[in-house]
């Protein structure tokens, strides 16, 4: 199966050599393997200051040393992975990143804000419309308490503010794409996956380094959400890398992370000049 790839001259900034091995001294927060069954990280509630709650897991490196900041990654769940359970069910960015092995070589926290049942998005829009716009679709509660959750951590870890990332499938494809639009100059990198975003915002995210991905065999979240974004960043000369697979499910370009070669490698290479 041929897998389409299409993306414009590379002009991102690249984390120096010397501050990825800094980086890659520490460990998993977590070094021994865990069993398949258990889910790694630490399950957290968040609080607004109007006492709405959204449960969230956080992993964080086991070798936090003093002095030295690490990137975080946001990580945004699809629609199986809404409920209560802390489990970051949905999100398979979330195991990938927390793994032994990935955190040998790339020390970060992860962290999986999870939505709530009841018909919630984190994007109040129909997948099935793909692209939207960002001004006419005001921004969910949920989204809001996901990016104040961010806020929080982002306050008080050592977290490196010129590497914070954002990621997500299905409906967290969506909310890759909202999170960018909110806050369009906040992140490092960002990697959604079979979702939809807002063609008008491409201007804005010109100098943003973006791997986006989607299939035209998806049923579910239309390859068309994504291409029209895509399309647009070519008009403006953006930087983007686009992975389109001409048959795959939804379920199976929702894999990406899972099986796309060097993407971890790509996102964590990513870094703003400044926070």
């Amino acid at each position: 199966m041929k897998t389409q790839i299409r993306m414009k001259a590379h002009r991102f900034k690249t984390a120096p050599s010397a501050i990825l091995a800094i980086l890659c001294v520490s460990v998993s927060a977590h070094a021994v393997e865990k069993p398949a069954n258990e889910v790694a990280g630490e399950a957290r509630m968040f609080k607004s200051a109007d006492g709405t709650t959204m449960p969230y897991r956080i992993f964080t490196p086991k070798k936090v040393e003093n002095g030295k900041t690490y990137p975080l990654v946001l990580c945004f769940h699809g629609a199986k992975g809404r409920g209560t359970d802390n489990q970051a069910r949905g999100s398979l960015a979330f195991p990938v990143l927390s793994s032994a092995e990935m955190q040998r070589k790339h020390p970060a926290f992860i962290v999986a804000p999870q939505c709530p049942l009841g018909g919630k998005r984190w994007v109040n829009h129909n997948w099935s419309d793909g692209a939207y716009d960002s001004k006419k679709v005001a921004v969910s509660d949920e989204m809001t308490l996901a990016l104040s959750i961010l806020d929080k951590l982002v306050a008080e870890l050592p977290v490196d503010k010129t590497r914070i990332y954002v990621t997500g499938r299905s409906m967290g494809g969506f909310a890759t794409w909202d999170a960018i639009a909110r806050r369009p100059d906040y992140f490092a990198a960002a990697v959604p996956i079979a979702g939809g975003g807002d063609p008008q915002m491409a201007a804005q995210w010109k100098e943003l380094p973006i791997w986006a991905f989607a299939s035209a065999g998806d049923q579910t979240c239309p390859v068309a959400g994504t291409r029209a974004v895509v399309e647009a960043f070519e008009k403006v000369g953006g930087m983007i890398k686009y992975t389109e697979d001409p048959k795959k499910s939804h379920g199976q370009i929702c894999e990406a992370w899972k099986e796309q070669e060097g993407l971890a490698e790509w996102l964590f290479a990513q870094h703003k000049d400044k926070p």
